[in-house]
């Protein structure tokens, strides 16, 4: 069933997801705090004959309809969306539906669904996983907090771009599901760097160790995905490193207010910054393996 939608953030991540909803039939309002990135997405995509609309703030975007969804960048940029001088929130009418896909704190999104339930709105905190390709081939993972209400009217909405939609719990939940993910990420690729240079400094085929480990217990999307990249030194693959570290400091940061110690998250965040010294702050998170020094073939 056709819905009239507002998208909020044309990133690389928000762009594409915005295309899926034009493609599936629904109308889409887009905004973009850089203007004409705005612009750009509208002109493509009404080339393709799709029904496709921008808007200057993120109130006049959400005027008028049934859903709306925001990816952007952190806490400040999402509560300056949906709560600040010309929000979203403030224009949507009672049983219309707001679901982020910032990674966000979950303080953050209870904040935000706070607002919402006194204005007769269903909201969802709906993080994705799935880097820029997901998001690209409409196969993203979505995590998501809220009531089951929220859940019931947002599913058919995120199956144009999720392949996996689970939800986790009350507000705030997909939110901590997300920094969940993202610790697991950094383990994974903390012990796939060093496993990668370890074969290097033994003179292994590459190749060759990938074949004999990769259908074992070690296999990982990130082996399976970045370990030839990562040994030919190749890291532009979507989520940059100043992300990731954005999110581990929400991760972290939670994990302290309950009182719980991760000294290996800490230590992947210590290595991050080191690659990010090293020039390498919009590099994918698989750069992670320069903090180690290069094995000369």
């Amino acid at each position: 069933m056709s819905k009239r939608i507002a998208f909020l953030g044309l990133g690389v991540m928000g762009a594409p997801m915005a295309g899926h909803l034009a493609r599936a039939g629904h109308r889409v309002t887009v905004y973009n705090r850089t203007a004409a990135k705005a612009d750009e997405w509208v002109a493509r995509h009404a080339a393709e004959g799709l029904e496709v609309a921008s808007a200057s703030t993120p109130f006049e975007a959400a005027s008028g309809q049934d859903v709306v969804l925001t990816c952007v960048g952190n806490d400040k940029d999402i509560i300056e969306v949906v709560l600040g001088e010309n929000g979203a929130l403030a224009a949507m009418a009672p049983g219309s539906l707001f679901v982020d896909h910032t990674t966000v704190s979950p303080g953050s999104a209870r904040a935000i669904a706070e607002a919402a339930g006194p204005r007769g709105l269903l909201a969802l905190d709906a993080p994705v996983s799935g880097g820029q390709a997901g998001a690209e081939n409409g196969k993203l993972s979505i995590m998501c907090g809220g009531t089951a209400e929220a859940m019931d009217a947002a599913r058919p909405v995120l199956e144009a771009y999720a392949l996996r939609i689970v939800h986790i719990g009350e507000a705030g939940a997909g939110q901590a599901a997300k920094a969940v993910n993202q610790i697991c990420i950094a383990g994974t690729l903390a012990g796939l760097s060093e496993g990668i240079r370890f074969a290097q400094i033994s003179g292994l085929d590459l190749a060759k160790v990938y074949e004999a480990i990769s259908g074992g217990a070690a296999q990982s999307w990130q082996m399976d995905n970045r370990w030839a990249t990562m040994t030919q030194g190749e890291f532009d693959f979507g989520f940059a490193i100043g992300w990731m570290r954005k999110d581990l400091a929400i991760a972290l940061g939670e994990a302290r207010a309950q009182g719980l110690e991760m000294p290996v998250t800490e230590l992947v965040d210590r290595f991050y910054a080191r690659v990010q010294e090293m020039g390498g702050d919009r590099q994918d998170t698989s750069a992670l393996i320069r903090h180690l020094p290069e094995v000369k073939a």
